[in-house]
């Protein structure tokens, strides 16, 4: 057995799925509105049995892994990873020291922020709660985000985590070193300040806010300085985890792991930059936040973004750093084709300070935030006479290398004739000035020379759907309902032959129906699939979607009903072949009409006689 068959085999597809959308039984399966794309009434099916799912509505389907694929925007080999531990499974082609390694780490990141979060309660630390109430937190915002404190000692997470865990092999001096939560004593150092045997705590007297991974791991911390010694501190207001096996600060959002589904359902997410404005945002109840951390934009973080929403708005702070944060992180969503906006607050110096003197104008300020590049023109042009010319030509300078960002064609020109329309300038003028622009800066050449080494670069696109005729609506439902009661295959081979068929896709899948049929005397689902995989013979997501609208739409039917129904579907697949026939029969005869070949006319007119009497 593979892994991913492993893995399938101890995972139920209707829990894991359930993780993610309300899901209802019905008849044998279970339904739920799709997530993939908007409906009212519910078109999604899963099969507990057979372990797969299908949309009706956008034709999306497969197994647990597609749908986490799709739901996660993950490749397969980062959906194996995801799934395994649900299922308790070890990937062979993972280190097993390493993955027994990374659980290790994970325990000791937990144990320290329950650690953290208990002192925080205690009477020693009672001056960092004070502060935290004081920035708006009640004790229950402050145990949901399990914030904590560093005790103002070298060593009392370091001693605490030696005595752990209770049972089995303690932790090591290495392990915590790894999670990042103590340091080695420099050897040169003397000082005997510092914990036993060499290590001391990395956070000292510091309010403490836990990082988790998306799938809600403790993999790092922030930690913010004691305020009573905000003056004196010369590491810093905040420092941070470092980078370790668990903890990639490039690849992670915080507050993601609580904000994911109200992202996806709100389809838009508010990038702030610190964890006290992601967390009064969240306790405000704009629960589609997350924050950078104080840093830019990442390309991995957008793409972990992009796995929720394709809307972004930007809400960093307005002074130096914050703008050159904003101006990397707008970069970066815009290179990977999403739609972005800013939020600007009319008073406030952050998101925070502004949701505490007025929610109300927080709220008007996410409703009416600007497009990207109407804020950049505004940023842009702010205290310059537009009416100069050079002051024009710096303002079409530093928009036009915005606006090549944008990789939308159509969303560019509109840019460029919106940027024309502002200077006064015409359209052609702009957009000649825009590709002289281009040229000048190599633009033209970095494209031209990627595009000749790996081919022209498409936007990908998902491909319309395929609206079924009637003939094969009817051939589909034929189709389902013989997979769905097996009992009537011979009946439908006795009086369909697939000739009958339009030809195309339901013609073949009806075809090797008939001969597996034949040879095995019966239809299993599993060994039916197997077998389409094994002799590369496909059909086999057709398979699966034909067998859930079967178990969909028929359930509760008898064997009477189902008789009558296949009996009729027959009847008006022989109807549409005629139907067809006559067709090219009467194309035919007008053709011989025209080269005047009476013998070949009087054949076909015998023809017609016989395919609209049969």
């Amino acid at each position: 057995m593979s892994q991913s068959d492993d893995i399938k085999a101890k995972l139920d597809i209707v829990e894991v799925i359930r993780e993610y959308i309300p899901v209802k039984a019905v008849g044998t399966n279970f339904q739920a509105i799709c997530p993939f794309h908007n409906e009212k009434s519910p078109s999604f099916v899963i099969s507990p049995e057979k372990q797969i799912w299908h949309c009706f509505g956008c034709a999306r389907g497969g197994d647990v892994f597609a749908f986490v694929m799709e739901k996660e925007g993950l490749g397969f080999v980062e959906t194996l990873r995801l799934l395994a531990p649900k299922a308790g499974v070890v990937l062979q082609n993972e280190n097993a020291q390493d993955y027994s390694e990374r659980n290790r780490l994970l325990d000791i990141m937990e144990l320290a922020g329950k650690y953290y979060a208990h002192i925080l309660s205690t009477p020693t630390g009672r001056e960092a709660r004070e502060y935290l109430i004081k920035r708006g937190l009640s004790a229950a915002d402050i145990a949901e985000w399990q914030l904590g404190y560093s005790l103002d000692s070298w060593s009392g997470l370091y001693e605490f985590l030696q005595a752990r865990p209770l049972t089995g092999k303690k932790y090591s001096d290495e392990e915590m070193t790894m999670a990042g939560l103590v340091i080695k004593k420099d050897s040169g150092n003397r000082t005997s300040a510092s914990g036993r045997r060499g290590f001391y705590d990395r956070f000292r007297d510091r309010i403490m806010f836990p990082i988790w991974d998306v799938n809600n791991n403790l993999i790092a911390f922030t930690a913010r300085v004691n305020p009573t010694k905000e003056q004196t501190e010369k590491m810093g207001k905040y420092i941070n985890s470092p980078q370790t096996k668990v903890y990639d600060k490039s690849r992670v959002l915080f507050a993601l792991n609580k904000s994911k589904n109200a992202i996806r359902e709100s389809n838009f997410v508010i990038v702030v930059e610190g964890q006290m404005d992601a967390i009064s945002c969240y306790n405000h109840g704009f629960k589609n936040v997350v924050a950078s951390s104080g840093t830019a934009l990442t390309t991995e973080q957008v793409s972990l973004i992009k796995r929720y929403t394709n809307n972004v708005a930007l809400l960093f702070d307005m002074d130096a750093a914050g703008q050159m944060a904003a101006d990397r992180g707008i970069k970066e969503v815009l290179a990977q084709e999403m739609n972005l906006k800013i939020i600007v607050l009319g008073s406030g110096k952050d998101p925070d300070e502004c949701l505490k003197n007025s929610p109300e104008e927080f709220k008007a300020a996410v409703q009416n935030a600007k497009p990207m590049l109407e804020y950049y023109f505004t940023k842009v042009s702010a205290g310059l006479d537009l009416n100069l010319l050079d002051n024009k030509r710096v303002v079409s300078a530093k928009m036009f290398a915005m606006i090549d960002l944008v990789i939308n064609k159509m969303e560019q020109g509109y840019w460029l004739k919106k940027l024309s329309e502002e200077l006064g300038f015409s359209e052609t003028d702009t957009r000649e000035e825009f590709m002289k622009w281009r040229r000048e800066h190599g633009v033209l050449q970095v494209e031209a020379a990627r595009n000749a080494k790996n081919g022209q670069i498409k936007p990908k696109t998902e491909a319309p759907a395929v609206e079924l005729s009637r003939e094969d609506k009817l051939a589909e439902l034929l189709m389902s309902l013989l997979l769905r009661f097996p009992e009537f295959i011979s009946y439908a081979v006795s009086n369909l032959d697939p000739s009958i068929l339009n030809e195309g896709p339901l013609a073949k899948f009806y075809r090797n129906l008939i001969i597996y049929y034949n040879k095995a005397a019966s239809l299993d689902y599993a060994a039916y699939k197997a077998s389409l995989l094994a002799e590369g013979l496909g059909g086999e997501k057709m398979l699966d979607k034909l067998v859930l609208f079967g178990e969909k739409d028929f359930y509760d039917y008898d064997a009477g009903s189902v008789k009558v129904q296949i009996i009729k579907i027959i009847s008006d697949l022989k109807m549409f072949k005629r139907q067809r026939q006559v067709q090219i029969l009467q194309h035919e005869i007008a053709i011989a009409e025209k080269a005047g070949d009476r013998d070949r006319l009087n054949a076909l007119m015998v023809e017609l006689g016989q395919a609209t009497a049969s």
